[in-house]
């Protein structure tokens, strides 16, 4: 019997330790020692939105040494917004005999420290806070976090709040900061008797939130919300739709301004059906075509008047014009070896310089002067490159001598850009100060795009007169010739002179190639040195008309060099 009776022993013994397991897996849990059991927190709002806060915690067994709570006085909105609550009035006591209380600002959450450490009876932390009533579209609402920060895990927390008057809603969430969830229970009557919303919870660990939020109706409780903005790029550029409104209503008034500036003072006047011609091809005998200059304007002056600029070229032809006319003679020099570069000098020659215009004169002087030997190409100093200004300056005051312009057109621009760089700077300036300060940084921006057009207008600008207009229209009359006239219909024997003519209008026009062309294709002694058949540029002895395409070019390329580096 007793061998037998062992197993049922065993068994026994084995069905009490199980019972036993079960027993204690199935029994509540209690706070450990030092943890708050019972939290309750009995708060007030009044009308004007202060709300005071008594926080009464009872632990399981001795309280810790101290008690720390971080009471959060900035709260991240929507966007880039901020509510920022002001902790005051702190104290701290137990049994009813005061505690000292150490409260340290963060700048982001108030630090309240409690020494706890042998103190009997439950422990009260009281304090008072502006800022947490916030304005809502049917009123207000208090919102707060009556358990936050607390270095403590609390069992169960029960939460009453006093309010002025009938409330609209309640709503309590709880858990870690960042993802609450709803409270155990929330209750409030809608009574003139009950207006103590009543909220419990637990158990929350430490540093976990117990959120409220009361509604009110409008006029019972006054918002004090304190709300604050960081700064960001997509916050000082709002597109909202008033700061978006504005700029856009701005822009469009800005570009109408920028147009209106544009009509007025750089959009040409009409020339009606009236054409100033400078030069044509008229017709001779036998079906032959001349070159004429009809008028008085020089090549430089037609290229100045073409794009309103007095460009390298315009210099450039109006030296080749003053050598066709007389005035000079260029002569390419033998090159010293296959590789040496080529160099020319300029010679001045007898001719009647009454008919010059000023600039005319000035850039003879410059490059030939009067009673001198010839000046080399490579050789000329910078004197003759400091005469340029002073010779472009007085081509733009031949397009006023003309009638083609009221006032010179690099003056006019230089205006125009001064005025839109000055908008532009103080555009940007403007827009860096509304991003920071204010959202209405598209507002500065539409100034910045309004300036810029500016700038692109003032390159259009002066504007021509209707004899302008004329002339202008004469310009491409000639330069439609240039590029389609034939090149054979020229009278015999006088091909190189008129086609000498051509090319200074030709090189600010265009299609001076294909004159060129031409001159070479009448050369009627092929094989034969051409190196004194042109008047007005000979070359060594060698030298050969189909070399002129070449020599011109680069000669121009290099009086361009010399003339406008240090310009």
């Amino acid at each position: 019997m007793i061998a037998g009776q062992r197993p049922t022993r065993v068994w026994a013994v084995l069905g009490l330790l199980l019972v036993a397991w079960f027993g204690l897996q199935l029994a509540p849990a209690h706070a450990a020692t030092g943890d708050v059991e019972v939290m309750e927190v009995d708060a007030s709002v009044d009308r004007d939105g202060a709300l005071s806060v008594e926080q009464t915690m009872t632990f399981e067994g001795a309280p810790p040494a101290e008690l720390t709570q971080r009471i959060a006085t900035v709260e991240n909105s929507v966007g880039d917004a901020q509510y920022r609550y002001e902790i005051s009035e702190v104290t701290a006591s137990a049994d009813g005999q005061p505690l000292p209380v150490a409260v340290d600002d963060t700048g982001e959450a108030m630090v309240v420290t409690i020494p706890t450490e042998g103190v009997a009876g439950p422990v009260t932390l009281s304090y008072a806070v502006d800022g947490a009533v916030r304005t809502t579209p049917d009123g207000t609402m208090l919102h707060w976090r009556f358990l936050q920060g607390l270095s403590a895990p609390v069992d169960d927390v029960t939460v009453e709040v006093g309010v002025p008057g009938l409330f609209s809603y309640i709503d309590c969430a709880s858990g870690p900061p960042n993802s609450p969830t709803k409270c155990v229970t929330s209750s409030g009557g809608t009574e003139e008797t009950s207006q103590t919303p009543t909220f419990t919870d637990g158990p929350r660990a430490a540093n976990e939130v117990v959120s409220i939020e009361i509604g009110f109706p409008a006029g019972l409780v006054s918002a004090n919300e304190n709300l604050e903005y960081r700064w960001s790029l997509a916050r000082g550029f709002s597109a909202e739709p008033l700061p978006l409104g504005l700029a856009t209503g701005l822009l469009l008034l800005g570009a109408i301004v920028v147009w209106v500036l544009h009509r007025r003072a750089g959009a040409d006047l009409s020339a009606g059906e009236r054409v100033e011609r400078v030069a044509e091809f008229t017709p001779v005998a036998d079906g032959a075509v001349d070159f004429t200059v009809t008028s008085d304007i020089r090549p430089g002056e037609v290229g100045t008047m073409a794009d309103e600029r007095v460009d390298p070229v315009d210099v450039l032809a109006t030296v080749l014009d003053l050598a066709v006319r007389g005035h000079l003679r260029i002569t390419e020099l033998p090159h010293r070896s296959n590789y040496a570069p080529a160099d020319w000098q300029l010679e001045r020659r007898e001719a009647d310089t009454s008919e010059l215009q000023a600039y005319e004169r000035r850039l003879l002087d410059a490059v030939a002067p009067i009673g001198g030997e010839p000046t080399r190409v490579s050789q000329m100093n910078e004197k003759i490159a400091d005469a340029i200004p002073q010779v472009q300056s007085e081509l733009y005051d031949e397009m006023v001598g003309h009638g083609w312009y009221d006032q010179r057109p690099d003056s006019t621009r230089n205006k125009w850009q001064r005025a839109a760089v000055i908008g532009l700077v103080l555009s940007v300036a403007l827009t860096a100060v509304l991003a920071i300060f204010t959202t209405f940084g598209m507002i500065g921006l539409a100034l910045v795009i309004i300036c810029l057009g500016l700038m692109f207008v003032a390159q259009e600008m002066p504007a021509r007169t209707a004899k302008g207009a004329a002339a202008l229209r004469g310009l491409n009359l000639l330069s439609d010739e240039l590029h389609s006239r034939t090149t054979t219909e020229l009278p015999k024997g006088r091909e190189l002179e008129v086609i000498s003519r051509v090319l200074p209008y030709a090189v600010v026009l265009g299609g001076a190639n294909r004159w060129l062309d031409a001159m070479v294709a009448a050369d009627d002694d092929e094989g034969v040195a051409d190196s004194t058949d042109l008047d007005w540029f000979h070359g060594p002895e060698d030298w050969h008309l189909a070399d002129l395409p070449d020599s011109l070019r680069h000669l121009l390329l290099t009086l361009a060099g010399v003339l406008f580096t240090r310009t």
